[in-house]
């Protein structure tokens, strides 16, 4: 079992920066492949970014290219989520996700375990 617990959400306004953090415990943080996704009110939940166990490759949403980054710390057991140039339609629930096999993937349905997600919030 792998618990995650997202931080660093807030109220922001359009053009600013946030950085996310998803703290890991549990079975080993290492072995899994970790995503971002996000919830936007009145929508379905969407992928954002995903990372592979050594940090090596990743996977953005064509919304967030160059705007987001996706890293991760195996020895604090976390993952992070830099938003920069955040605009309001960025605002949304966003969760952290973890996913025990080996490959990338924007399938939400691939993914194991959950956070309880966290509030962004951009103002225009």
């Amino acid at each position: 079992q792998v618990q995650l617990v997202e931080s660093g959400g807030g109220l922001v306004q359009a053009g600013g920066s946030l950085r996310l953090s998803c703290a890991a415990s549990g079975r080993t943080f290492s072995s899994f492949v970790m995503g971002w996704f996000r919830q936007a009110p009145g929508k379905e939940r969407e992928f954002v970014a995903c990372i592979t166990w050594g940090g090596a490759r990743t996977i953005y949403a064509d919304s967030v290219k160059g705007r987001f980054t996706i890293s991760r710390d195996n020895a604090k057991n976390t993952v992070y989520l830099q938003m920069n140039s955040l605009l309001p339609e960025d605002t949304a629930v966003y969760y952290c996700a973890a996913r025990s096999g080996p490959y990338l993937t924007k399938g939400e349905s691939e993914y194991d375990y959950w956070g309880q997600g966290t509030q962004v919030t951009v103002s225009s």
